[in-house]
């Protein structure tokens, strides 16, 4: 076997155990510490031509990922959009709520308390965020700071991304900070872009784990900046929430 063959059949090992699929950079990193003696370029040579002929039990659900066929069960809808095809797992958006709340406030520190909503909460064709949250001061706080309004956007389908990004956008008219929380999963290009966008635009934005709800491993990729709201707006949408949100 020659060292090409070697590390294509190491290529394929990995994938196999990865019921997520591996994306070229853990793979290139994998190989590298696997094989310390074989030169990062023919290591990258290999992954190239893995990528180009791709063998007939593997497959790319979206950009940069390669996953084995024989996960492809678990999908619950496999589409093509824009020539790309995408997954979109039976896990619900809702199952993340709560837990990127319990992060917003006790991990990022960013709210003193923080609520699911989602759904049609303020029956307009502006949105609901799926997570709102408030910062107070406290009362041990020597300085007092003026009270925030944090909203959140959580998606799963790495298809609907600008969709969620023009929603984060929206959120800002009534809230001093917005979050975009997209899957780790999602096309590199993708999570660039809206990289870009989140620091032009001051929303944070979260890469997660979409498999376990139980384990996002939520990542902050960029922080959101505070911007004053339209106060008009925010005591309309907070009048509706104000039971749960300020009990």
């Amino acid at each position: 076997m020659n060292t090409h063959q070697k590390l294509i059949t190491r290529i394929k090992d990995l994938i196999n155990v990865a019921p997520s699929g591996k994306r070229y950079s853990e793979l290139r990193r994998e190989l590298c510490a696997a094989f310390p003696n074989i030169p990062v370029n023919t290591i990258a040579n290999s992954l190239g031509k893995f990528r180009l002929k791709l063998p007939k039990h593997y497959y790319v659900p979206v950009k940069g990922l390669y996953r084995s066929v024989k996960f492809k069960e678990t999908d619950d809808l496999v589409s093509s959009r824009g020539g790309n095809t995408l997954m979109v797992p039976r896990i619900k958006e809702e199952e993340f709520y709560e837990r990127f709340s319990d992060w917003l406030v006790n991990e990022l520190e960013e709210a003193t308390k923080a609520i699911s909503l989602g759904g049609h909460r303020f029956k307009d064709k502006w949105g609901t965020p799926d997570v709102i949250a408030v910062r107070e001061a406290k009362r041990s706080d020597i300085i007092k700071t003026p009270t925030e309004i944090i909203s959140a956007e959580i998606k799963l389908d790495v298809a609907e991304l600008i969709k969620a990004f023009g929603q984060c956008c929206s959120y800002k008219l009534f809230s001093h900070k917005s979050y975009l929380v997209v899957p780790r999963i999602s096309a590199e290009e993708d999570i660039s872009r809206l990289d870009s966008l989140a620091r032009i635009f001051g929303i944070g934005l979260v890469l997660f784990e979409l498999d376990n709800p139980n384990q996002p491993q939520f990542t902050i990729r960029a922080r959101a900046s505070r911007e004053e709201p339209d106060m008009f707006y925010v005591n309309k949408y907070l009048r509706l929430i104000e039971d749960k949100l300020f009990p």
